[in-house]
């Protein structure tokens, strides 16, 4: 995918990016591209599709929540970044946590975010179980992300001591998520589930693949 397009879809979908944001994330697909040759952060294979299956997909998160201003975000099992660094990006108001037990990938992530030269980008090298252990972590994020880390239940289970009484986990995930969907409700009965199909105007390569952004909040 050429960025002119990749602009143009974020566009017609409401994800507004400026001339700064535009050449973060140009800066953050080249720096990738490097780095994964020596590290490998993302299957080879995608790597001429960084735009379109890595940082349009984690964008797509904007297009069906409206994260609240100055929000305190975490994602949880980060990779190189994504959607975390990506969100940041397009969102430099919030704040980001990154999280990864991985720690040379992590290192990675934090490097690439501080290249965007953007603030208020935290990176901790650590299992989520364990963060969500520490009481001074506890009820301090307005939203918990991540991307095709674990299964529904395990990750409101791992997080949710995390998230504000008010706040949302909200997933990327692909494929029929029904029972994975009733599994985490029998031991979350007290959460509301939204899974929405990614249909984006002018690309449809998420709805063919059964993309779904899961927004999670409490009654």
């Amino acid at each position: 995918m050429e960025f002119t397009e990749f602009w143009t879809i974020c566009s017609l979908n409401g994800i507004i990016l400026d001339e700064a944001m535009n050449r973060n994330i140009q800066r953050f697909q080249q720096e990738l591209m490097y780095w994964n040759e020596r590290i490998n952060l993302i299957s080879r294979q995608d790597t001429k599709y960084i735009l379109e299956k890595h940082i349009l997909h984690s964008l797509v998160i904007l297009k069906y929540e409206k994260i609240s201003y100055k929000a305190r975000v975490i994602d949880v099992g980060c990779g190189a970044g994504f959607p975390g660094t990506i969100l940041k990006i397009a969102r430099p108001d919030i704040f980001i946590t990154l999280l990864d037990s991985v720690k040379k990938k992590l290192k990675i992530a934090e490097m690439l975010a501080r290249h965007t030269s953007l603030r208020n980008i935290t990176a901790i090298a650590t299992r989520v179980e364990t963060f969500s252990e520490d009481p001074k972590n506890w009820e301090k994020f307005d939203y918990i992300v991540s991307r095709a880390v674990a299964t529904t239940d395990k990750l409101i289970q791992w997080s949710n001591k995390l998230l504000k009484p008010n706040g949302k986990f909200i997933f990327l995930k692909g494929g029929d998520l029904e029972q994975e969907i009733n599994e985490a409700k029998k031991v979350f009965p007290s959460y509301i589930f939204n899974e929405i199909t990614i249909d984006l105007i002018g690309y449809d390569y998420f709805k063919k693949e059964n993309k779904k952004v899961l927004i999670i909040e409490k009654k």
